[in-house]
C-alpha cells in the first residue's frame, strides 16, 4: 500500500493508482476485504504446493511455522479445500454482482483495488493448479482482463502446472 501511495504521490502525469481520497480510503477496505476473504481460502487451497517449491530446509521452517499458525498439519488444512470451495466462491458474490456493472473495481479502467484483488488470486495462480474460479464466472473474465493488462504482464508469470 505504501509503494502505491508513493508512485501516486511521486509521479502525478501518470495514471492514479487511487482516484483521490476517496479512491485512497475505498482500496484500504478491499486491502482488508481481501485479506480475510481472499487469502485465508488461498492458503487453504495452496499450502501443500507451497511447500513443495520449498528446499529441504526451507520446508522444515515453512512447515512448522505454519503449523503453528494454523494450528494444524498442513495436509489437514489442505483436505479443507474442496469443502471450503462453494463458500469460498459465494464470498466473492459482491465482487461478481459489481463486475455486472463495470469491467474493473476502479470502474472504466483499473485501480489500486484492483490489484490489490488480482496480487491475491495470481498469488494463487502461480503457486497452485487449484482451480479457484469456475470459467463462467464474472471474476474469472475480471482476472483474464487484468492479466491482460500492461501488455499481458501477469500472463508472463507461468501458472502452476
Amino acid at each position: 500500500f505504501a509503494i502505491a501511495l508513493y508512485l501516486d504521490e511521486a509521479y502525478p502525469d501518470r495514471p492514479t493508482l487511487f482516484g483521490g481520497e476517496g479512491g485512497e480510503a475505498m482500496a484500504r477496505f478491499i486491502e482488508r476485504w481481501s485479506q480475510v476473504t481472499i487469502h485465508p481460502y488461498v492458503t487453504t487451497a495452496a499450502i501443500m504446493d507451497l511447500h513443495a517449491m520449498q528446499d529441504a530446509e526451507n520446508a522444515v521452517y515453512f512447515r512448522q511455522s505454519r503449523e503453528q499458525r494454523l494450528g494444524k498439519r498442513l495436509e489437514e488444512v489442505t483436505a479443507a479445500r474442496e469443502a471450503g470451495l462453494g463458500t469460498f466462491r459465494a464470498s466473492l458474490e459482491p465482487l461478481r454482482s459489481m463486475l455486472f456493472y463495470q469491467p474493473f473495481i476502479g470502474g472504466a479502467a483499473p485501480l489500486f483495488g484492483d490489484y490489490i484483488v488480482f496480487g491475491a488470486l495470481q498469488w494463487a495462480r502461480i503457486a497452485s493448479p487449484y482451480q479457484l474460479l469456475d470459467d463462467g464466472d464474472v471474476v474469472a473474465q475480471w482476472f483474464a482482463r487484468c492479466l491482460d493488462l500492461h501488455g499481458g504482464l501477469g500472463r508472463k508469470v507461468a501458472a502452476a502446472a
